[in-house]
Order: C-alpha cells, then structure tokens, then sequence
C-alpha cells in the first residue's frame, strides 16, 4: 500500500478511507512549507495532500520520482506546477465544489459591510460615539440593492454570487465576455461586455477569476482609474489579481470609494497603506471557506481523491492526469 503525506492537520474522518484502504498516513504540524521544505518532507511519499499554501514546484517533482498524486485541498491549483507535474506523471487534483457556497457568502458578507459601513458603524459603539440617531448619520452608507455588479471569472463561485446578488438584492449583473458561461441557462440575466465596459459601468466589481500569467495584477492603476469614484472592489478570489499598493493608493486619493478583501498579494503580509484605510474598507484573514462544514468537506474530498488515484481510478476532481 501507499504511503501518504498530509502537509497540514485535517479532520480525523477525512483520512478514513486512506486508512481503510491500508496506506500509511502522515500527518505534519508545522507552517507552510516552501518549495525545498516540501520536496524534503515528501521523500518516501507516493501521495501528498497539499494546501494552498504549499508551493509544488518542478523540483518536488524532481526530488521524489515516487510520487504520483498530489491532492489539493482548494479550489485553486495556481500553488503547483502543473506543467511539471504532466512532465513527471503526477496526476493533480483539486476540490472545485465543497467551498463555493461559503466563498460566495462571504462575497456577499464584504459587499455588505464595506456598502453599509459595518465595522465603522461597530467601531463607533464601542468606542461611546453613538450619541443617537439623526437624519444625515455618520457612518452613512451606499445602497446594495438595485446596483450593478460586475463578475470577473464566471464560474461556480462567480455564478453562485451572481445568484445571490440577483435574485437577493435585484442587482443587475454584467461579466466579460470571455467568461459568459451561458448565464442565462443559469436562471440569471447577466449581460456580458468588454473588460474597460465593465469597469467604467459597474458600482461593484468582484474578483472570481483564477490567477495566471494574464490576470496577475488585472486590477491596476489604470484599471482602477477606470472605475467610477463611488465604485467598491471585492476580492474572494486571489490576491496577486489586485496590485495592492496600486488599490491602497487608490483608496487613499479618493479614485475608488472602498474595497472588501479575503485575500492578498503576499499573504500573509497587507501593504501598510492598505492596513491605514480605516474607513469603506474591509480586511479578512483569508476565511473565505472557513466554516466547519466547508472546511471538514474539503478535506474529505482531497482524500478521496488520492484514495481514487491510487486505486488507479479516475479521481472525481482531475485536474491534471498523471
């Protein structure tokens, strides 16, 4: 039987059927590995389950000719190398589905709290500001309801926060071109245009796209410009597609009127100038799929997975054949 690396702690009954079916089962407790880290830890391993955090690069490939299955736990896959991994035949999976409900929740949590100005609002009670209600009341927000929306990557994720954002609070919803994933057989009214369009017309632009060589940094300087000065800007997805020191300067000269983020260009560290926007700004520590359910069933899913592939099956979430 298989010997199976697991680079984080996980659930216990997500390695039950690894276990069941006799591979012998590694658990590591420690922080994120780099790339050398990992290509260590993983000698004698034929199969890793890895997290986001876990950099997969040509060299584990290299250094461990056993190997033949990593397991991502998370969505995204933009952490291995997957070209590498084709060239040394390690089949690559991930976990598309268990997390889109509760990333596309929390869309919606940071729309409304950077809209409706919620942590300033608490802040203000807290610190015994709150001297009553008045007409012209400080913090005053911006309507949700009725907005335009624009999603950029129309995919689960991006599809389920349209559902919300539509049929919730009767925004209308546009997406690029590129992405239209016949939108409407989805039961939505989504109208689909060019990326300077959908920036210049949109009180709301969220970020569901997935990282590559073309969306890294797709929300600069000049795209930022673009926007309308009382636009917001979700990030749910990944940080690299923001330039941060390109929106924290935005923020601070009035270009944009606030942002909402899950994630950040070089995680764990925000750009200073970011953390110093203190109003129509929300900043979370990547909990976009951090609910028990959400976070017990990827777990399970990326073991079964691996169980799959080294069963010679075909895992339910290939991304890349071994």
């Amino acid at each position: 039987m298989a010997r199976v690396l697991i680079t984080q702690p996980v659930y216990a009954e997500a390695t039950a059927e690894l276990r069941a079916q006799g591979h012998e089962v590694v658990e590591r407790n420690g922080p994120p590995m780099s790339a050398e880290g990992l290509a260590e830890a993983a000698a004698g391993f034929h199969a890793v389950l890895t997290v986001l955090t876990d950099q997969v690069s040509e060299g584990v490939f290299a250094a461990n000719p056993q190997l033949s299955v990593v397991a991502n736990i998370a969505a995204g896959v933009d952490n291995i190398d997957r070209a590498a991994a084709a060239a040394h035949g390690v089949t690559v999976t991930n976990t598309p589905d268990s997390l889109t409900d509760a990333t596309a929740d929390l869309t919606m949590a940071l729309l409304l709290a950077v809209a409706r100005r919620v942590p300033e609002g608490d802040r203000q009670v807290r610190d015994g500001r709150f001297s009553g209600w008045t007409l012209q009341q400080e913090p005053m927000g911006t309507d949700v309801t009725g907005a335009r929306l624009g999603i950029i990557g129309f995919g689960k994720i991006g599809r389920a926060v349209a559902r919300r954002a539509q049929h919730g609070f009767g925004m209308s919803i546009a997406t690029l071109a590129r992405d239209g994933r016949e939108p409407q057989a989805q039961g939505l009214e989504v109208s689909t245009v060019g990326l300077d369009e959908l920036l210049a017309d949109c009180d709301v632009i969220s970020l569901h796209c997935p990282l590559t060589t073309e969306t890294r940094h797709l929300i600069d300087a000049h795209a930022l410009a673009r926007m309308p000065a009382h636009a917001l800007l979700l990030n749910t997805g990944r940080g690299p597609l923001v330039d941060e020191r390109a929106l924290a300067e935005a923020l601070r000269d009035g270009i944009i009127a606030g942002a909402g983020l899950d994630v950040y260009e070089h995680e764990p560290d925000v750009d200073p100038l970011l953390l110093q926007q203190r109003e129509r700004v929300v900043l979370l520590p990547h909990v976009g799929s951090a609910t028990e359910r959400t976070r017990r069933d990827i777990c399970a899913v990326a073991a079964r997975n691996a169980a799959e592939a080294l069963a010679g099956k075909t895992p339910p979430d290939l991304v890349a054949a071994g």
